[in-house]
């Protein structure tokens, strides 16, 4: 059986204003796409109600980092009341998004990622002598790592979203 050790819990992002939805989800990709992570996207869900788009999406990218263990994510997205709106942009009118998006990042480490130590009672009993004492400061560096990118991803996301100056028109 995997274990999957969970480093980074709920890290929580909020932004309530002007935002373009689908170049938040390509920078998101794009991201992933630089530093060499698989892509999985388990939840992509639209309503569309009369106040706006909800829009629920949940994401679930990996690095495998060796044989044995592998580094991966899971980031929901919570759209709220999306709606287009015009906006004014150097003179130019410009269509974006306006609404409420939550995101919460979680990070984890997953051991035996074949489930290769946990067939016989013998392998599962060295995979435990050996996670805990000779492979200890290697599990410390993912758990570096993990943070480390979650901490980059949620930084480039916040930038992202706080750079935009626009004049809102109705």
């Amino acid at each position: 059986m995997v274990e999957r050790v969970l480093i980074v819990d709920h890290l929580k992002f909020s932004y309530e204003g002007l935002f373009n939805a689908s170049e938040l989800y390509s920078l998101i990709s794009g991201w992933f796409f630089e530093k060499g992570w698989d892509w999985y996207e388990k939840m992509n869900d639209e309503i569309i109600t009369p106040r706006g788009k909800q829009i629920h999406i949940v994401l679930e990218p990996w690095k495998s980092t060796s044989d044995y263990h592998v580094l991966q994510m899971r980031i929901k997205f919570n759209m709220i009341d999306v709606t287009e709106v015009e906006v004014e942009k150097d003179g130019e009118k410009v269509r974006v998004n306006h609404g409420v998006v939550r995101i919460y990042f979680d990070g984890y480490v997953k051991s035996d990622r074949f489930g290769i130590w946990t067939s016989k009672p013998f392998y599962w009993f060295l995979s435990i002598i050996f996670e805990k004492y000779f492979f200890k400061r290697h599990f410390r560096k993912l758990e570096t790592w993990i943070a480390s990118d979650v901490d980059d991803l949620h930084t480039k996301i916040k930038s992202y979203l706080n750079v935009f100056k626009y004049t809102y028109q109705q």
